[in-house]
């Protein structure tokens, strides 16, 4: 099956793995060893509201196709936001998903790693 074929809630359910296990590997590599805490710690990359800021930050390095990745993730009806997010933040978060999914399976893993750095950078 061919990406563009893809529904966006399987890219989306992909991409929430693909972020959660660029932001394990980044924790386990600061040394951090008590497995409470590096949890704890994830929460903070891989929620919804902290996906949306991620967003605007590398929104401006994004290319034509990637943003056209995120449109299509964003503007994918879902069917309800976590209490943490807004409909606009859970919608934006999607996007980001879908996009991390279509660069993980296009084998892009230098440009994932490239655009998790600057929009998660200061979390």
């Amino acid at each position: 099956m061919q990406i563009h074929e893809m529904s966006m809630s399987a890219l989306a359910y992909l991409g929430d793995s693909v972020l959660e296990l660029i932001t394990r590997t980044m924790l386990v590599k600061s040394g951090i060893a008590d497995a409470g805490k590096l949890n704890k710690l994830a929460l903070d990359y891989v929620k919804a509201t902290a996906q949306c800021e991620a967003f605007d930050k590398i929104s401006g390095h994004l290319t034509e196709e990637e943003m056209t990745w995120f449109k299509r993730g964003r503007n994918h009806s879902s069917s309800s936001a976590p209490k943490s997010a807004s409909t606009g933040q859970y919608r934006k978060a999607t996007g980001l998903e879908v996009l991390f999914a279509v660069l993980y399976l296009e084998g892009k893993t230098e440009r994932m790693q490239q655009l998790y750095d600057i929009g998660f950078e200061k979390i």
